[in-house]
């Protein structure tokens, strides 16, 4: 007798169907189910086809609510790239197999952050702009006309706050640069940090020692407004400032204060509002250095991020243990 395929639905964003890289992956999940691909936005939209799914895959949206749900008496399996706290929550109430990808993108985010660190230190963007421009300056009375603004990494103090996959990856990175290592995260054991050579410490602790500040930490419960106007006066003169996490981590009013004196700088890939307004003052501080949230987005990451789902689902329709399963302690690390 010929086995049943799931219905699987997965709604994303128009591109990711038509993307060549991503066609084999497409290929293996239609050998696993019947396919349904959508890119619905909405509610009113998604309704159209919940009641079909025995399985999803998405990213974050529209919100599976409990109004939502309640169409949805066949559904198994949600993959998503990127969870809620609410969303797994309710899903896990009604004893839906929940997996979550967002691991997929730590690699590129870690790599990501090491090159902007880089840039803050060696002034890479702003030699680039000054040769474009034609106003470089060459050595002509070496070595008194070095910028002392420019540093190497290796030796340096190093704070990176979130020490999750991301920042955890970010410390294999440094590895070779020698660094001293200090990390902030309250969810994080010791021995972990250990694992990593970091030092575990307050978040005051990490600002006021540390060279350079990674933000790596996660949107949810507590984490607004992470680093306020305090820990931003705490900074060393010259502390270089990287931002790979969320916008919401930083008070930025306090961060635009002191990026106007002058005596530090900040990497942002994320920001309050995306895109960000042409009319930013972001955009006219020369301390700022700013990428429009490129963080994750490169083709492995979204290769990466959809097999990771692909697997989970294939392990679980043929009741084998997930890698990326979500549980109820895991809950905490989703943004709300």
């Amino acid at each position: 007798m010929k086995k049943k395929k799931l219905r699987i639905l997965v709604n994303l964003p128009p591109g990711f169907f038509s993307w060549r890289p991503l066609q084999p992956v497409w290929a293996r999940l239609r050998k696993l189910g019947l396919v349904r691909q959508r890119s619905h936005n909405t509610a009113e939209e998604i309704v159209r086809d919940i009641g079909w799914a025995e399985g999803i895959i998405m990213w974050s949206w529209p919100v599976l609510n409990e109004e939502l749900l309640a169409q949805a008496p066949r559904l198994r399996f949600v993959g998503y790239l990127n969870g809620t706290q609410a969303a797994v929550r309710a899903l896990m109430k009604r004893k839906v197999a929940v997996s979550e990808a967002r691991a997929g993108w730590s690699p590129a985010v870690a790599e990501m952050a090491l090159g902007l660190i880089l840039n803050g230190l060696r002034r890479i963007s702003d030699y680039h702009a000054e040769m474009r421009a034609g106003t470089e300056k060459w050595v002509a009375d070496f070595p008194t006309d070095i910028d002392e603004r420019e540093r190497q990494l290796t030796g340096r103090s190093v704070g990176i706050v979130g020490f999750g996959r991301i920042g955890q990856r970010l410390a294999e990175l440094l590895e070779p640069f020698r660094v001293e290592l200090r990390a902030y995260d309250p969810f994080l054991p010791k021995m972990v940090a250990r694992k990593y050579g970091a030092k575990l410490c307050t978040l005051n602790e990490l600002v006021k020692n540390s060279e350079v500040v990674v933000l790596c930490a996660a949107n949810n419960k507590g984490s607004e407004n992470l680093i306020g106007a305090a820990q931003i006066r705490m900074m060393k003169r010259g502390c270089v400032l990287v931002n790979v996490g969320r916008a919401s981590l930083i008070d930025m009013r306090a961060l635009e204060e002191r990026l106007r004196r002058g005596d530090m700088i900040a990497l942002l890939d994320v920001f309050e509002r995306e895109p960000l307004e042409r009319d930013s003052v972001l955009r006219q501080l020369s301390t700022a250095y700013l990428t429009p949230h490129r963080a994750g987005g490169v083709m492995e990451s979204v290769v990466r991020i959809v097999t990771m789902l692909v697997d989970d689902l294939e392990a679980y329709m043929e009741g084998r243990r997930r890698r990326w399963a979500m549980t109820e302690d895991m809950l905490a690390s989703l943004p709300e």
